[in-house]
């Protein structure tokens, strides 16, 4: 379901301009991905750089032309996996956050841990 302008421009105003908004927002589209939700987290992904840096920053900093970049956070593709963690480490290393996966014991389940993915801003 698309986004109103209204809840877009929101997002990226927060974005834009509150630290730990991004932190979480970040935490949250990496989490996203790890459990299953690779779209929402690719849209989050998109968002993310849109507000922040653009892509024709991101694309000098990993590399990468900026349409391809573009492609590769689109609902349909499927982007390697060191491209995925380059773009991470760049927006990590920018923002000065520490994204962490941390294990979590999964409640009352013999021998299963779950992963939660946390910002330290």
């Amino acid at each position: 379901m698309p986004l109103t302008r209204e809840f877009k421009e929101t997002i990226m105003a927060d974005l834009n301009g509150d630290r730990a908004f991004r932190a979480a927002y970040l935490a949250e589209a990496i989490e996203c991905m790890h459990n299953g939700e690779f779209e929402v987290g690719k849209r989050m992904l998109r968002n993310y750089i849109n507000a922040t840096l653009g892509f024709d920053e991101l694309s000098q900093k990993v590399g990468s032309p900026a349409k391809s970049l573009m492609r590769m956070l689109s609902e349909r593709s499927n982007p390697h996996a060191d491209k995925l963690f380059g773009i991470i480490a760049h927006l990590q290393g920018r923002d000065r956050f520490k994204v962490r996966v941390v294990s979590e014991a999964a409640p009352r389940r013999r021998g299963r841990r779950s992963t939660r993915a946390h910002a330290d801003a």
